[in-house]
């Protein structure tokens, strides 16, 4: 079955995911994507405590001021690939103060490992993921979010961001391929199934994508 039943609470998700085939080598790889400011480092952190504590792989760690999106081969390299190996990987989280690179870190090669960011179902690295979760909020919603969050000593940064995530979701969408939509409601979140598993003549399927490096 490739979808998880509508309703599914985080717990639930959890140990769905736990009983999936590896996807990346002995590793089970979940990626959360969506807008920034849509909420998926919160969701990845309370989702990886409801896994026993996985290990995250933020993807602003991975981004920098002069690849929004330009990192997927540094990112095959550093971390897909020794997780494919089942061994440790290593890379160096991109510090967006000091605009340098900061002392390697560690990512094990856990049963379950979760990479958040937007991008994080972009098509080369889907065909290494278990499952693909989409945090469900508009584009224009989680970006006003995002800016509340940081203030407005980021506005110009934002500005930039905005016009890159439009271009980065038209030419490589990832909510038409997601297993899995994350709506968060007053009581939480709630996991539904995802357009990857209900497209057809009676579930069309939407290309609309459409994020804070800080996400």
């Amino acid at each position: 079955m490739r979808t998880a039943p509508p309703g599914t609470t985080i717990r639930e998700l959890a140990r769905h995911l736990r009983l999936l085939p590896p996807s990346c080598g002995p590793v089970r790889l979940v990626g959360v994507d969506g807008h920034a400011g849509s909420g998926k480092t919160t969701f990845a952190g309370q989702l990886a405590a409801a896994l026993g504590g996985a290990p995250v792989l933020h993807l602003d760690d991975i981004a920098t001021h002069e690849e929004f999106f330009a990192w997927t081969e540094r990112l095959l390299t550093e971390v897909i690939e020794p997780l494919h190996r089942g061994e440790t990987a290593w890379y160096r989280p991109y510090d967006w103060n000091a605009r340098d690179f900061g002392t390697a870190r560690a990512l094990p090669a856990a049963p379950v490992v979760v990479v958040e960011g937007v991008g994080a179902g972009r098509a080369a690295l889907r065909p290494h993921l278990a499952r693909l979760l989409w945090m469900e909020l508009p584009d224009q919603e989680a970006w006003a979010r995002g800016r509340r969050r940081d203030g407005p000593q980021l506005d110009d940064f934002w500005r930039g961001w905005v016009a890159e995530e439009r271009r980065h979701f038209t030419e490589d969408p990832s909510r038409p391929f997601a297993d899995h939509l994350v709506l968060q409601g007053p009581e939480g979140y709630v996991v539904l199934p995802g357009p990857v598993g209900t497209s057809g003549p009676d579930h069309p399927v939407t290309h609309r994508d459409g994020p804070s490096p800080v996400c």
